[in-house]
């Protein structure tokens, strides 16, 4: 194992720059935003160095899906869970992308300039008329085709990219100027920025964008690595659920296992994400109510426990943990000391913890980063081991 500490010795921590933060190295299929997610740098980091093709890599608590997407584009099978079922959402259809020349067909099918949705939602400071109708047309023809069995994958895909342009602060996303995209404001609070700045929400084309951003997202696929994803995709595994009981997971099937759980009350996940949650007629209400903000760290540590007791029952013999945890509180709380020993009472050997730091620019926030100070971000990983 190349992680610079040795299992024959006490654990240690190191810290020092173990992988490049830029991002620019990161495969395009990664380049959807979601709050509170580490660079692609992270998990490829430990795949490389844990695993073997066709191993099984998990990520209990899978947001956008770096890990997932990282482990497959390696030959590894993903299994990826997530409470929130945007997760598979946003996932799931970049293990199994299309052809761009596919989804421009669909496209070309979908009915935009059929006025069946009823208004159930006010959603005119964000969207000019026009635009709105051809969202809501979109979103009326995704709900029947998931709803008739008949989606598929390129469904899934326009699905998944639509998601991610719903709202943003760029004329690349089908909203006027607001909140960066993995964030939504309310209708009021938009009302109130639109007023501030003087703006009104502009016409843009739904589909011309959706072409836009699947082009983007595509531009590294090579050949070989459409026939990678395609290799593992019929063995992944995406489960919307707690990350504290995965039974559809076999026992001692991982290999490795490379997450980051939410850090206590830091980040508000369906606050930002009821748009998302509408769009794709998700009850926002009822994934919040099953969402768990701990707000104390007894509290946290204990639904930490229990996760990680279900990661020692389904991780293999010599499988690992890379669990990521963050600064909280102005860094007055070092959560990967309470993960260590927390790991220890589940089962696990705790090999030791790696500190990755690095230097950051403004565009930082955009990726998830909430703990810099002083021009410096850092991962704390604490390295985990099922003897």
């Amino acid at each position: 194992m190349r992680l610079f500490f040795s299992a024959r010795h006490a654990p240690c921590v190191i810290e020092r720059e173990f992988w490049t933060a830029k991002q620019r190295q990161a495969h395009s299929l990664h380049e959807i935003s979601y709050r509170a997610c580490f660079k692609p740098q992270l998990p490829a980091y430990f795949i490389d160095r844990l695993t073997q093709p066709r191993d099984v890599v998990y990520d209990p608590f899978s947001g956008r899906g770096t890990t997932a997407i990282e482990a497959a584009l390696r030959g590894r099978i993903p299994y990826a869970n997530d409470i929130n079922p945007l997760s598979a959402i946003l996932c799931r259809p970049r293990i199994e992308p299309p052809g761009l020349e596919a989804v421009i067909g669909r496209l070309a099918e979908i009915p935009f300039d059929e006025k069946r949705e009823e208004c159930d939602i006010d959603l005119s400071a964000f969207y000019h008329p026009v635009t709105e109708g051809e969202i809501r047309a979109l979103r009326r023809y995704l709900i029947d085709r998931r709803e008739s069995g008949a989606e598929d994958d390129v469904d899934r895909w326009i699905r998944m990219v639509a998601t991610n342009r719903l709202t943003g602060h760029s004329s690349g996303f089908f909203s006027v100027y607001t909140l960066p995209p993995n964030q939504a404001t309310t209708p009021d609070r938009q009302a109130e920025i639109n007023q501030r700045l003087g703006q009104t929400p502009p016409y843009r084309n739904v589909a011309a964008l959706i072409v836009k951003k699947s082009r983007q997202l595509l531009s590294r696929l090579t050949d070989r690595q459409r026939r990678t994803l395609k290799e593992v995709a019929s063995h992944a595994l995406f489960l919307t659920g707690r990350a504290q009981q995965t039974t559809a997971i076999p026992d001692e099937s991982v290999a490795l296992t490379v997450t980051s759980p939410p850090f206590l009350d830091v980040v508000q996940y369906a606050e930002d994400n009821w748009l998302r949650c509408w769009f794709n007629a998700i009850d926002v209400e009822e994934v919040a109510a099953k969402m768990s903000v701990s707000r104390s760290i007894d509290q946290w540590s204990a639904e930490m426990e229990a996760a990680l007791v279900e990661l020692y029952r389904i991780t293999r013999r010599q499988g690992f943990v890379a669990f990521e945890v963050g600064e909280v509180r102005n860094g007055k709380l070092l959560l990967d000391e309470v993960i260590a020993p927390i790991g220890e009472k589940a089962g696990f050997s705790w090999l030791g913890t790696l500190i990755n730091r690095q230097q950051f620019t403004k565009t930082s926030n955009i990726w998830g980063v909430k703990n810099n100070r002083g021009g410096t971000n850092s991962n704390r990983i604490v390295i985990l081991r099922k003897d």
